[in-house]
C-alpha cells in the first residue's frame, strides 16, 4: 500500500531562553523523508553552530549515500555513517575554534523511504515516538547520566525524571563516545500512525500519556505542532521547545 506523510513543525525560543539552540528540518526528496531535530549546547552561540551543521551534514549524507537497492541493514549502515560524518565535523570545528571547543548537540531522526518503513535514531536526549491505538512508545533511548543509573538498576524509571543527572549527557555529536554510531530502529508503518520527534524542552515538562492523547486527537499536524510547543511553554518549560509531527497517510 504506497503512503504519504502529513507534517508539522515547530521551534520556539521559549520565555527564559537568549537565543535558540535548537534546529529542526523537513528534506523531502524523490525517494526518501528525512525529518530531524537537533538540540545544540555550549557557550555563546555554539549550540547553534553544532545543531544546524547536524541537519545540514546528515540529510546530505543520506541523499548521496541512500541508494534505492540497499536493504534494511544497508539503510541502517548509511544512517550510522551519516551521524559518524556529522560527529567527525562537529569535533573539527571545535578543535579549530576556541570559541566553538565545548560545542555539541542531540539529534534525532526519522527516514521514511517509499518502501514502507521508517528508520528512527538518535544520540543525546532528543526523543521519537510513534502514537498508535492512541498510545505513545518511545522509540529512542537517553544518553543522558539518569538513563544510565536505570539500565544499571541503581534507579527506577519513575525516579530517572526527576534525578539532578536527567539532563547530563554521556554522548552527544561532538563526543568521542558516538563511536560507530547508534543503534537505527525499524518501523513498519501503517495508515493513521503518528510519529513525534522533539526536544526535551517538551518531553521535560509534557508527560508522555498527555502526548499521546493530544497528538491522537489532532486533525491538522501543523497546528499540533504549534499547539505541542505552546503547551510545553504554558507548562513552564525553562528551554527552547522544538518538534517535528507526521502522520502517516494512504498515499
Amino acid at each position: 500500500m504506497p503512503f504519504t506523510l502529513n507534517i508539522g513543525k515547530c521551534s520556539l525560543l521559549g520565555n527564559y531562553r537568549e537565543n535558540n539552540e535548537d534546529s529542526i528540518d523537513v528534506k523531502v526528496f524523490p525517494d526518501l523523508t528525512v525529518t530531524i531535530v537537533a538540540d545544540g549546547m555550549g557557550g555563546q552561540q555554539a549550540g547553534e553552530v553544532a545543531s544546524r551543521r547536524a541537519i545540514d551534514i546528515i540529510p546530505r549524507e543520506l541523499r548521496k549515500n541512500l541508494t534505492a537497492h540497499l536493504n534494511g541493514e544497508g539503510v541502517k549502515n548509511v544512517i550510522r555513517r551519516a551521524i559518524v560524518q556529522a560527529n567527525e565535523e562537529i569535533m573539527a570545528m571545535g578543535a579549530l575554534d576556541k570559541d566553538m571547543k565545548n560545542m555539541g548537540t542531540t539529534v534525532v531522526m526519522a527516514i521514511w523511504r517509499k518502501a514502507g518503513e521508517v528508520f528512527v535514531a538518535g544520540v543525546g536526549d532528543s526523543r521519537c515516538y510513534l502514537i498508535r491505538n492512541k498510545k505513545a512508545q518511545q522509540l529512542t533511548i537517553d544518553h543522558s547520566l539518569a538513563q544510565a543509573l536505570v539500565e544499571a538498576r541503581t534507579i527506577s524509571p519513575a525516579e530517572a525524571k526527576e534525578h539532578r543527572f536527567r539532563n547530563v549527557l554521556w554522548k552527544y555529536l561532538g563526543s568521542k563516545e558516538v563511536g560507530e554510531g547508534p543503534e537505527v530502529t525499524v518501523v513498519p508503518i501503517q495508515a493513521g500512525d503518528r510519529f513525534l520527534l522533539c526536544t526535551d524542552g517538551l518531553t521535560g515538562v509534557v508527560p508522555d500519556e498527555q502526548l499521546a492523547s493530544e497528538i491522537s486527537s489532532a486533525t491538522d499536524m501543523q497546528q499540533l505542532a504549534e499547539r505541542l510547543g505552546q503547551l510545553a511553554l504554558d507548562q513552564g518549560s525553562r528551554d527552547n521547545v522544538s518538534c517535528i509531527v507526521f502522520e502517516v497517510q494512504e498515499g
